[in-house]
């Protein structure tokens, strides 16, 4: 690149910098040429040019080589999806396409106009964002009270609290001998009998007591233990009676004693 146009130095709005810094990042599309003014690059370079006082030729064509190239660019960028429908028009549907085109940019050159024109002209007006510094200002009004029912209220908020109870939280287990006597007075009248229908509408907590029970007298070898399976019927029976009788149903595997 000439040294004209490496030494251009741009202030734009989206860039300031050198002109080969700025051609760097918009090829690695760091930096949208859509948001690049191309005219004022044209404008600093024509400054630069007539600052050194002798004109560059070699300079001016490289660089009418590379704004040309970004101008080419930018009409792209902005106009992605009739790129490749311009390339199939005739001469003739190519430059009403082209007169379409620059009538459209007329338009919007002339609204461009018409709001710099309105801006311009309200310039000296200003908007409070706020309320007006003289308006009314609402007023809260409370509702009639009563002084005796205010110090009621106060009143009850002063009394403590009372303690909460905790009375339903507590677990009440009934005493182990209960079921002691219970447990031996029913095999004192039976040889057998089924745990779990014995313990029917109990609580948890009295058949985990129930259980105990008979674990104590299974201790002292008062009563046998019998199950066929895991989750099967417990069945008791007293010491002495016969062990080798089996509760399970035909064909089952007989009962272990625990």
């Amino acid at each position: 690149m000439p040294v004209a146009v490496r030494e251009l130095e741009l202030d734009l709005d989206a860039f300031e910098g050198p002109f080969d810094l700025l051609l760097s990042l918009v090829l690695r599309e760091e930096l949208p040429l859509r948001e690049v003014d191309l005219a004022e690059i044209v404008i600093a370079f024509v400054e630069h040019l007539a600052g050194k006082g002798e004109l560059d030729l070699d300079a001016c064509g490289e660089f009418l080589v590379l704004i040309s190239a970004l101008l080419e660019l930018k009409a792209r960028a902005m106009f992605p999806e009739e790129d490749a429908e311009l390339a199939e028009l005739e001469p003739e549907e190519a430059a009403e396409e082209l007169a379409r085109r620059l009538a459209e940019y007329r338009r919007a050159k002339e609204a461009a106009h018409w709001l710099c024109g309105r801006l311009e002209e309200r310039r000296d007006l200003f908007f409070r964002v706020g309320p007006a510094p003289l308006a009314p200002k609402p007023e809260r009004k409370l509702a009639p009270q009563s002084p005796l029912e205010l110090a009621k209220a106060l009143r009850a908020l002063a009394v403590e609290p009372p303690a909460p109870s905790v009375s339903h939280m507590a677990l009440r287990f009934p005493p182990t001998a209960q079921f002691l006597e219970r447990w031996r007075s029913l095999l004192r009248r039976r040889t057998r009998f089924d745990f779990d229908q014995e313990v029917e509408g109990l609580s948890r907590v009295e058949v985990a007591v129930a259980f105990l029970a008979l674990l104590e007298l299974r201790k002292q070898n008062e009563i046998a233990i019998a199950q066929s399976g895991p989750f099967a019927p417990i069945r008791i029976s007293r010491a002495d009676a016969e062990r080798s009788l089996s509760w399970s149903l035909p064909g089952t595997p007989p009962a272990h004693s625990a």
